[in-house]
């Protein structure tokens, strides 16, 4: 490919180096974008770190690279009487420069990740306990921590919550969605926003995300409107003499040798896309780096059923295309009910959606009712009086019970779906094999949601708990060293928030903490080799 014009090209490079300075700025011009053609050479200057992915896990680490560095508060006091007296025993360091295993023994929490549970407690402390304790952090702009980096993303600051379903409330309180530094009320008083629950629509989370980017100085990083196509590991070769360099995959774990004799030895990453311009045009740009945070969320790609009739344009995935066909009125007049599948919070969503638009619901799940998994029994009655309607229905409202009663809304639990017809029709089976077919009006399958890693080989497969099998949040997230966050099976990649199984915001930002941590020694180490004189390398000092 090439670019479409020579003019569109410079704006992009300057777009990515912007913030590195002039003094970089014509080493630079001669890496970040070329033609896919060409192959990198080592005159080209490498990035420390290329975060893809711009929601609330890329924008907490940005900040932390960024330079700001949590400390224990003068006055604060954690309820918790023994991490209180950790904390004290090095009050003066950042919570970046301490030992965050030490810090974290013994904590309990909602994650599994003891970093996570670690940075919620400190930012939230006892919040599950149902106390509104103030953070025991203060936060300090120490500039000369700042990493170099760049946070790619397809939309704006924020990622997925800017095109979640805008009528429902988010399933955490507001300030539990907040990150570092600025409190959601903070920015809601500043916006003049009227709050009048403690949970808020994601259209407000997302205009907090955003302006958090700009407010906290982080815009410099961040790049909108970009698409990554592969991310690769670069190979050389030792002995190489023209210093040709060969690609390999990320997920390669053994070193190959060239025609049996030469030893090729892992460098840095290269990382592909193309950023659509304003005018619709793909500019394409290859970047280098020493280390990928991957922090792309799961709701990529929705979870598919795998049953026959389900690529039919009357089969949805999304509550956002099942809001777009209520509004463009087409089940306006329709007598069959809507068809939803899953018995989630999305799906729960999407009952009360059709409910609210009297529109009636069959609604189709395998678990019983009683099932203690089920999402609705972790929710509090009055915290989620809406959610416990809908749940109240799937007990009551069962197909086992007069369907001449409950018109409006039918509940089968314990049903599969075994297939779609064309003629809009659906068969259905029970737990004890007897089949039904159901005649609908459009069918909304909401089973959860995953990643799409689909610019690493094999989708990323190698790097889950599980090899060879797709990465999920919950049944195979990455498998990651507990309090860096790199991927054990690949160096110098990382990984956080749900594709690491942390699904809340308040977790997610422990990732980041980990991650910051973790290169920051390494660029400490890294300095001290060059001053000695033992080192070097062509990345961002």
């Amino acid at each position: 490919r090439t670019y479409s014009s020579t003019e569109t090209e410079g704006q992009l490079l300057n777009s990515f180096v912007q913030y590195f300075g002039d003094s970089l700025g014509r080493k630079i011009k001669r890496m970040p974008l070329i033609e896919e053609t060409v192959l990198p050479g080592d005159s080209l200057l490498t990035l420390p770190v290329v975060i893809i992915g711009n929601g609330p896990s890329g924008i907490c680490l940005s900040y932390l690279l960024s330079g700001y560095r949590p400390y224990l508060s003068p006055e604060a006091i954690h309820p918790n009487p023994i991490l209180h007296t950790k904390l004290e025993e090095a009050r003066h360091l950042s919570i970046v420069d301490q030992d965050l295993e030490y810090l974290s023994e013994g904590l309990e929490g909602r994650s599994s990740n003891p970093v996570a549970v670690l940075f919620d407690t400190l930012l939230h402390p006892d919040a599950d306990f149902g106390y509104g304790y103030p953070p025991v952090l203060h936060w300090k702009l120490e500039q000369h921590n700042y990493i170099p980096h760049i946070v790619l993303g397809k939309g704006p600051p924020g990622g997925a919550w800017h095109s979640m379903e805008g009528s429902m409330l988010t399933i955490s309180f507001g300030d539990w969605m907040e990150l570092p530094g600025l409190t959601f009320k903070e920015w809601a008083a500043s916006k003049r926003r009227n709050i009048k629950s403690d949970r808020v629509m994601p259209e407000e989370i997302a205009c907090y995300y955003k302006h958090y980017v700009k407010v906290m100085g982080l815009q410099k990083n961040f790049r909108d409107n970009v698409y990554i196509t592969s991310v690769s590991r670069l190979y050389r070769g030792k002995d190489d003499e023209d210093r040709s360099q060969r690609n390999e995959d990320v997920s390669t774990q053994h070193l190959e040798m060239d025609n049996g004799q030469k030893s090729l030895t892992k460098r840095n990453w290269e990382v592909r896309g193309y950023q659509r311009a304003t005018d619709g045009s793909h500019v394409p740009f290859c970047l280098f780096a020493e280390n990928v945070a991957l922090a792309t969320g799961t709701f990529d790609s929705p979870g598919r059923l795998q049953v026959e009739g389900e690529d039919f344009p009357f089969v949805l995935h999304s509550m956002s295309d099942f809001g777009a066909a209520i509004s463009k009125g087409k089940l306006r007049g329709k007598a069959d009910p809507v068809l939803i599948v899953g018995a989630g919070l999305t799906a729960a969503d999407a009952v009360l959606c059709a409910y609210n638009n009297n529109i009636p619901v069959i609604h189709v799940f395998r678990r019983r009712v009683t099932d203690t998994s089920l999402i609705f029994k972790q929710l509090p009655k009055k915290l989620y009086p809406e959610y416990h309607k809908v749940y109240h229905m799937m007990c009551t409202q069962s197909h086992t019970v007069d369907s001449n009663q409950h018109s409006a809304y039918t509940s089968f639990p314990e049903h599969n779906v075994l297939s779609f017809k064309p003629e809009m029709k659906c068969v259905l089976q029970s737990a004890s094999g007897l089949k039904k077919i159901l005649k609908f009006s459009i069918a909304l399958v909401l089973i959860g949601s995953h990643p799409n890693l689909f610019f690493l080989k094999d989708q990323g497969r190698s790097i889950g708990h599980h090899s060879n099998q797709p990465i999920t949040c919950k049944g195979n997230p990455i498998e990651i060293d507990p309090f860096t966050y790199e991927c054990t099976k690949e160096a110098n990649l990382f990984a956080l928030g749900p594709l690491v199984g942390d699904n809340f915001v308040r977790f997610l930002k422990g990732g980041a903490l980990g991650i910051a941590r973790c290169l920051a020694i390494r660029q400490k180490k890294k300095h001290e080799l060059i001053e000695s004189g033992d080192g070097g390398g062509d990345g961002v000092p």
